[in-house]
């Protein structure tokens, strides 16, 4: 019997094979290849966070909208819509994520919010957190 028996992506086992592009795009050839599912699921979240609805002409209903809080005051019922939003939006584009926690902080004195998403993906070993400053 095998005790904390953990699951590897098959996409992780071959090292030689990209899954995915790193974030930001500042690589020497402007692009920078990731080579685990770890680091490409994050890199998802943020693109989709950080992606407007309808900025994609193919796929008008693709993006997390997050920059439409950039001008919100900074109150209560704004950090329960965006939680709101950040939980509707991860359990129906991305179904095999599942949430640890979810916090988000502000700052008054810049006038940000900050997303801390603690998260795992389902069925594998990966867990990882993403920040996303709006």
């Amino acid at each position: 019997m095998a005790f904390n028996a953990q699951t590897i992506n098959p996409i992780d086992l071959n090292p030689n094979i990209a899954v995915g592009v790193n974030l930001p795009f500042n690589g020497p050839s402007v692009f920078t290849s990731n080579y685990l599912t770890s680091q490409a699921v994050k890199n998802n979240l943020i693109n989709y966070f950080l992606t407007n609805p309808g900025e994609l002409p193919l796929n008008p209903t693709f993006g997390g909208g997050l920059r439409a809080f950039i001008f919100e005051q900074i109150a209560e019922d704004t950090f329960t819509d965006l939680e709101q939003t950040i939980n509707n939006q991860i359990s129906d584009v991305f179904p095999n994520i599942v949430i640890n926690s979810l916090e988000i902080l502000k700052d008054e004195d810049t006038n940000t919010i900050t997303v801390l998403l603690k998260y795992l993906v389902s069925n594998s070993n990966v867990s990882n957190t993403l920040i996303l400053e709006i």
